[in-house]
């Protein structure tokens, strides 16, 4: 390929961004990197930025997906707040669902992840046994799951009919259907426990070997070196569990669809069926917002918290040096 004449008495490094050869080599080597991003800017902006602020907007307004957007002001969260027993009903059923299964996933998943950092033989087979459910489809699981706690033929029936007693009407009862659908999220319980498997492998071992000589027992080791070098880790799983479980959806639409009697109607069930069933996509998107601060609020608590209970080996370490 032939130099263009303009290039031809120019350095290597000018002639390979002759374009900008009159800017110093850090402003092209700046514009060079914000060509790079560009593609994720552009990303960004169209697929995460823009959506977020058009919900924003679409929240003030009646929109049927049909015709152009009405603006209506603050009318939809007014009636949201005043006039509408779903969204109560929506909202207790969420907080229940996060105050019950969020603590089963922290304890199960830690109790599961001591287990698997014992070091037997053949460990990893059932390390990826444990965090293979939670990899698999949510739909596909429900499934599963719907079979399992079948009234006529369900397994967990049957095995309750063996020692004599007779299984519930899961998705049938109010006062059990919520239950069933705690039981089925534990069921990607591995997917935390490899999280704290991957904390309690990063505690040193000479803590451990320090504190066997002093004569500590296991639980003395746990509550005194693991538990408290093992915040960081419950910290992470505590905030993105609390998110989760707020965003809790699948579950509830494929196996109750919000039934029986609204008592699995989950909030983000609530807001697909207002924005997509009955195409109230306005009041959808207030529902959407409302959600998006309850989480922002319940997070920005956790993390205010921390400062109480989450301890980092390396600020404990600086603080040792300081005294």
């Amino acid at each position: 390929m032939a130099i263009r004449p303009m290039q031809a008495g120019l350095a290597p490094k000018e002639r390979r961004f002759w374009p900008f050869r009159r800017l110093s080599l850090a402003q092209q080597e700046e514009i060079q990197g914000y060509l790079f991003l560009m593609p994720w800017l552009v990303g960004l902006v169209a697929f995460t930025v823009g959506p977020i602020i058009a919900s924003l907007l679409l929240s003030f307004t009646s929109w049927n997906l049909v015709s152009a957007p009405r603006w209506v002001g603050l009318e939809n969260y007014q009636y949201i707040f005043q006039d509408d027993p779903d969204f109560i009903q929506a909202l207790k059923v969420t907080l229940r669902y996060a105050a019950i299964s969020l603590p089963l996933h922290i304890i199960i998943g830690l109790a599961l992840s001591l287990l698997l950092n014992i070091k037997v033989r053949g460990m990893n087979v059932y390390r990826t046994l444990f965090y293979l459910p939670s990899v698999l489809p949510g739909v596909a699981t429900t499934l599963l799951w719907v079979w399992i706690f079948n009234t006529d033929f369900g397994i967990i029936n049957w095995a309750l009919k063996q020692v004599g007693f007779e299984g519930p009407r899961w998705f049938q009862n109010p006062r059990w259907a919520l239950n069933a659908l705690i039981i089925m999220g534990m069921w990607g319980v591995g997917g935390g426990a490899v999280i704290y498997l991957a904390g309690l492998q990063n505690i040193p071992p000479h803590l451990y070997e320090a504190a066997e000589i002093d004569g500590a027992g296991f639980w003395h080791r746990f509550w005194r070196i693991t538990l408290p070098l093992l915040t960081p880790t419950l910290f992470f799983n505590l905030v993105t569990g609390l998110i989760g479980a707020f965003q809790a959806f699948v579950s509830a639409y494929i196996a109750t669809n919000g039934g029986p009697m609204r008592s699995t109607l989950f909030y983000m069930l609530y807001l697909f069926q207002k924005a997509f069933q009955q195409q109230w996509m306005g009041y959808g998107s207030a529902l959407a917002w409302i959600l998006a601060i309850i989480i922002l609020v319940c997070t920005v608590l956790v993390f205010k918290s921390s400062a109480l209970w989450v301890h980092y080996e390396a600020e404990r370490g600086a603080e040792v040096r300081k005294k």
